[in-house]
């Protein structure tokens, strides 16, 4: 590791900035037993702030943050934290018995934590994934990817099967495997691994069909396994799995205990099974102590995964506690394999003088909800506004903060760079702004998009009715000046929330 380096003035500066503000909390706000507790503690704070700073230093804390990785870099944190705490505790237990103990503690806490949300919030802008939907399903044919026939089961071997399938499952299960695929074909490969790996020794386009019986919650590197099991199914291979859902796991939970203690046992379960994969300092105990099984999974994730690795879902059908898949191998993989779905996502846009730029807003979908696009269209119908019915890619959280806005609330950084203004049209993709008049295309060119758009000052309720308004907006603004229609807009915007109650769809 190399010791010496230039550190990074900005980070340097914001770091000191944090310390100062936990010395100011704690000491001017906690009930302390001294009356002068920043004379008394002064000496004792510079002292510290010019520890921090070297350990800092020497721990590499103070390299260009985007040349470091999130772990890494909360560690170092952590271990920061840590050497001073032991250091000092050591100090004023042995020398210093006048100085509190609580104090060190509560200021290192106070900096680790401010420095940890100041850092994830960093890295989430960072790793923003860029969300660009997939809105259509392209096969995509192979070179001579037929399946190569093999002889049918025999009878003992089929006899078995059957057992093996219902022994593992049950009797309903077995019904409907051999209800749409036939289970006595050769070519049809059955097995129950958790990982991938006993798949490769096969040779490619073996199998018609696949059939994994160990419900994907269990699944260990799910898109590993996917990606070989695309490579060995044939041209229109068909892949069957199953999975328990985040919503049938609730329905068990809160069916198995009594009242009361249901939801107390639930929200365990959301924070151990939910929670601790996604902290820092939980992540790595939660995988060492599970081995990635029983996972939690929505079934929009497990679809969208299905799409992603180049299958096309025909059939869905839940038995029992579990949803069993029916998909056909259509394509290859997506080639980004592992996507990290942090809280926010990127989405290319287009603003003044056609200049594209990216928007960040609150990921409010789950995982994989972008390769749903073409199966959410064949399942639901449009409402107003053109957003689906029902559309269960939307998590709930995901659903309040699009109610109220807050999923918009990451595009203020858009405000501050200039590249929107507070009111004005919408910022859309390449393919939603094709969909408009070549004449209103030009019309918003001329001017910056908003974060309020003129939608809420007339409330369209169909795609002609929205582009009508945003019409209006941009005649108003070419007629009247831009900062004269922008303060009409904002009072009928406000007007509208505030006093009709209007909510985004």
């Amino acid at each position: 590791m190399k010791i010496f380096y230039r550190p990074a003035k900005i980070y340097l500066v914001i770091d000191i900035l944090i310390l100062l503000l936990s010395f100011y909390v704690v000491l001017d706000w906690f009930p302390l037993t001294t009356d002068s507790p920043f004379e008394k503690y002064s000496i004792a704070s510079l002292c510290y702030t010019i520890s921090w700073i070297v350990f800092s230093y020497l721990l590499s804390r103070y390299k260009p943050l985007k040349k470091q990785k999130y772990f890494k870099s909360i560690l170092r944190l952590f271990y920061t934290c840590l050497i001073l705490f032991i250091l000092y505790w050591v100090i004023l237990h042995n020398f210093f018995k006048a100085y509190s103990g609580f104090v060190l503690l509560t200021i290192t806490l106070g900096v680790f934590f401010v420095n940890y949300i100041f850092q994830s919030l960093y890295f989430a802008y960072r790793y923003a994934i860029e969300y660009n939907e997939v809105s259509f399903l392209t096969v995509k044919k192979r070179v001579n990817a037929t399946v190569k026939k093999a002889e049918p089961l025999d009878e003992r071997s089929y006899e078995q099967l059957c057992s093996t399938i219902s022994s593992h499952s049950a009797n309903c299960v077995l019904n409907f495997f051999k209800k749409h695929i036939d289970l006595q074909s050769g070519n049809t490969k059955v097995y129950v691994e958790t990982t991938p790996e006993n798949l490769k020794m096969y040779p490619n386009y073996q199998f018609s069909t696949i059939v994994q019986l160990e419900r994907l919650n269990n699944m260990q590197r799910i898109n590993k396994s996917l990606s070989i099991i695309n490579e060995k199914l044939a041209d229109d291979g068909v892949f069957i799995c199953c999975f328990e859902s985040k919503s049938t796991r609730k329905k068990r939970i809160i069916k198995a205990y009594p009242l009361g203690i249901n939801y107390l046992f639930y929200i365990f379960d959301f924070l151990f099974k939910r929670v601790m994969p996604k902290i820092f300092l939980t992540s790595k105990f939660y995988y060492f102590i599970t081995q990635g099984k029983n996972r939690i999974f929505s079934k929009t994730e497990v679809l969208g995964r299905l799409y992603c690795f180049g299958f096309n879902v025909i059939l869905e059908k839940k038995i029992g506690q579990l949803t069993y898949v029916i998909s056909k191998r259509v394509k290859q993989p997506e080639s980004a394999q592992k996507r990290i779905y942090g809280p926010l996502i990127r989405l290319r846009r287009f603003g003044r003088n056609g200049k594209s730029f990216e928007v960040y807003k609150m990921r409010t979908m789950h995982p994989y909800s972008e390769y749903l696009q073409s199966y959410i269209y064949t399942k639901n119908s449009l409402k107003e506004g053109g957003k689906f019915n029902k559309d269960i890619r939307v998590t709930n959280i995901g659903s309040f903060m699009r109610k109220y806005w807050l999923d918009e609330l990451p595009m203020i950084l858009n405000l501050l760079k200039g590249e929107m203004k507070l009111v004005g049209v919408r910022p859309l993709s390449a393919h939603y702004l094709s969909l408009y008049s070549m004449e209103l295309q030009d019309r918003r060119k001329k001017y910056k998009p908003g974060l309020l758009p003129p939608f809420y000052a007339d409330m369209p309720k169909t795609i002609e009715e929205i582009q009508a308004s945003e019409m209006k907006y941009l005649i108003a603004c070419e007629i009247n000046g831009v900062f004269i229609t922008d303060l009409k807009y904002i009072y009928l915007i406000l007007k509208n929330i505030l006093i009709k109650k209007a909510r985004s769809s």
